[in-house]
């Protein structure tokens, strides 16, 4: 049987992580898409990254599937970077897994929101 803290660490093992600061750069370049995993209501308390795609990680699966029709959301590309963030890092971690195991080949856990915010990246409301 499976704790969280062993799909954390599968998940920690395969997706790789990036600081706030390369993050904020790769943002600032207009590279790959930015997308937040944390709930809509964890999001309109704090705010997210901008022009961060909004994407609960309890709907990672079906937007991330060209098959699903009515849930397909179009920044996901197979090999296009992705960049995660959540709360803290863990649910960025587990949701690039999925990707992952989904055939995505170019995605990184940037971390936790807080983060982003102390190193000056750029936010918007949530």
């Amino acid at each position: 049987m499976k704790t969280a803290k062993d799909f954390l660490e599968e998940a920690n093992a395969v997706v790789p992580k990036m600081d706030a600061t390369d993050a904020i750069a790769r943002h600032a370049a207009g590279e790959g898409a930015f997308i937040d995993v944390r709930d809509t209501s964890d999001i309109e308390k704090s705010g997210t990254i901008a022009g961060a795609h909004r994407i609960p990680r309890g709907m990672i699966e079906f937007r991330a599937d060209p098959n699903m029709e009515n849930f397909y959301n179009p920044v996901f590309k197979k090999d296009a970077p992705l960049y995660l963030i959540c709360g803290a890092g863990g649910q960025a971690a587990l949701s690039g897994k999925t990707l992952k195991d989904m055939g995505y080949t170019n995605v990184t856990n940037i971390g936790g929101f807080n983060a982003w915010k102390e190193a000056g990246g750029p936010t918007e409301e949530g």
